[in-house]
């Protein structure tokens, strides 16, 4: 096992030996969300055709858990180990600013999965979605994971405590992903509010990841696709020059 690969391991260790909190817990959160939106928006909001309503909130509550998990677990690693100092002996390993970006990024996409793959064993059991296209699924839970990841790596470099994760977290991550088509088809908001939709890039992933399932969406896959890559590709850049910098860890 050489040095990112054991970076790596040591990240997925340790989110699993809290598994009922980094696991459980957002496995819960989810059947939550479905037993109330799902009981109270059933009959009031409008998806695609015949598609029941608890059926499409299935997909849309794994992804948000696959992207806030993702988030958490690079992030938080970061700023646990500034905070106990134990982030200086990762520090004195030969390792290269690709090895940690690669180690981060790919525990934090284990965490994701893991969780989205709970989320879906569980609220499945509230509303049955097809599989029309599972290669879709697939990239967009992928894609979607790695990108909330390399996100998690640059507010965990930027963030020195624990409140300013909390800001990061309270109102960029949450947001963004709560206004991102979880709950609801964008077509049924207002012209207004269709537009700030579409420059959320959260809505993109949601909504590929969706079409997985329905083999309809709100905007082309493709159109998704092509998005989604392009932002995980700027800020998988950005989290890599931050990374060869020592940008707040190398001081």
């Amino acid at each position: 096992m050489n040095g990112w690969q054991t970076l790596f391991y040591k990240e997925v260790l340790r989110f699993w030996k809290v598994g009922f909190q980094t696991v459980g817990a957002p496995v819960l959160t989810a059947v939550l969300y479905m037993l109330i939106f799902g009981h109270v928006l059933k009959d009031q909001a409008p998806v695609y055709g015949q598609v029941s309503y608890t059926a499409f909130l299935v997909p849309g509550l794994v992804m948000m858990s696959v992207l806030q998990n993702a988030f958490a677990n690079s992030s938080s690693s970061l700023v646990q180990g500034k905070i106990m100092g134990s982030l200086v002996f990762v520090l004195l390993t030969p390792l290269s600013h690709w090895h940690w970006f690669f180690a981060y990024v790919g525990s934090s996409m284990v965490r994701g999965l893991l969780v989205g793959a709970g989320v879906f064993a569980v609220t499945v059991f509230f509303g049955q979605p097809g599989f029309v296209a599972p290669l879709w699924i697939v990239v967009f839970a992928v894609l979607g994971s790695a990108m909330l990841g390399a996100l998690g790596l640059i507010a965990g470099l930027w963030a020195e405590k624990f409140d300013q994760m909390a800001v990061f977290q309270n109102f960029i991550i949450m947001p963004m992903t709560f206004l991102s088509g979880v709950f609801y088809s964008i077509h049924s908001l207002p012209p207004f509010w269709q537009k700030i939709s579409h420059l959320n890039p959260f809505f993109y992933m949601i909504d590929g990841f969706r079409y997985g399932f329905f083999g309809v969406s709100d905007v082309s896959p493709w159109l998704s696709l092509g998005l989604v890559l392009s932002a995980l590709l700027v800020i998988s850049a950005v989290a890599v020059h931050l990374l060869r910098t020592g940008y707040k860890i190398r001081h």
